[in-house]
């Protein structure tokens, strides 16, 4: 059949690079605009792009899609199927009606909870023990379409968000491969979502980010885990802005957020409200980001000092 894919990161790239495998034809990729990135603001293609590009696959990055402003090239291309995952902007009616086989979409959490454009990095925070992807047929709501197939997956205590993000894309690719062909043979078999029990995942802040060190070492670990890499677990050390990456849950006797020290092999040491973690990798205001134990060698990292 022909399909039209659109997406946006890497998580979408590694769906479309599994797709352009099989028998059907990929007649375009349509993904965001180019954005500036970096000190030069310079534009840079987004995931799908360089991938659609690296297969020959014609893109389309429309500013808008609304007021049928796409309707004209979806015409043209007159794809069966329309594959989304990871796109980042909500489709107008006008293209979820369009193909014969409808608008499938690969969501990666266990609809119909955590819909909504961070479902991975809140099931890390969330300390949810597993995880998955969904495919399910869209609608005109937010991810509240039919469930088509489901794959799910353990996460592990100290799993990143990154690390969860790259597994989910491979599971999600494959998953989709066999859910296209059960529709096209006319097997698929679709399950209406429990609205009762949908949760949301609202977008990633900077407030999202920043660390409550009242909280338990458990919960804050989950937190730096879901921040990782982007935008790193955000706190203050005299003032000064730190990222953490990486820490690990111990024991520990102190005021939430006292620096207790630093300890070879481990990293610092602060206290939480309950328990305390050793922060591993980290970024100081001025640094790059390192190992904790290799920057407090050439910096004085204070006993006492509460983060904030």
């Amino acid at each position: 059949m022909k399909i039209l894919f659109m997406g946006t990161p890497d998580f979408a790239a590694c769906v479309l690079d599994e797709l352009v495998k099989t028998d059907h034809e990929i007649v375009g990729a349509v993904s965001q605009p180019d954005k500036p990135k970096g000190r030069g603001h310079k534009l840079m293609p987004t995931d799908v792009k360089l991938k659609a590009e690296e297969h020959g696959i014609e893109v389309f990055q429309p500013t808008t899609l609304k007021n049928r402003a796409f309707y004209e090239t979806l015409e043209r291309l007159a794809p069966d199927m329309i594959v989304v995952a990871a796109y980042g902007k909500i489709l107008p009616d006008y293209i979820i009606d369009y193909p014969r086989y409808g608008c499938i979409n690969v969501h990666a959490s266990l609809l119909p909870k955590y819909r909504g454009a961070a479902p991975i990095q809140w099931a890390v925070i969330n300390g949810e023990d597993k995880t998955g992807v969904t495919i399910m047929r869209m609608n005109y709501g937010l991810d509240t379409g039919d469930i088509i197939s489901v794959a799910e997956t353990p996460i592990g205590e100290y799993e990143t968000s990154g690390e969860l993000f790259d597994r989910l894309a491979v599971i999600g690719a494959k998953l989709l491969v066999g859910t296209i062909d059960s529709i096209e043979a006319g097997t698929a078999v679709y399950r209406k979502q429990n609205d009762e029990n949908a949760t949301y995942a609202s977008m990633i802040s900077r407030e999202t980010a920043m660390i409550d060190w009242t909280m338990s070492a458990s919960e804050i670990s989950k937190l730096i885990c879901g921040m990782n890499p982007y935008p790193g677990a955000i706190t203050s050390y005299e003032g000064n802005t730190v990222k953490i990456y990486e820490a690990e849950i111990t024991d520990a006797d102190g005021s939430p957020g006292e620096i207790l020290g630093v300890v070879k092999k481990k990293g610092i040491l602060v206290a939480c409200g309950e328990k305390g973690l050793y922060l591993r990798s980290v970024q100081f205001a001025g640094s790059k980001r390192m190992n904790a134990e290799d920057y407090a060698r050439g910096h004085e990292i204070k006993e006492g000092v509460i983060l904030c």
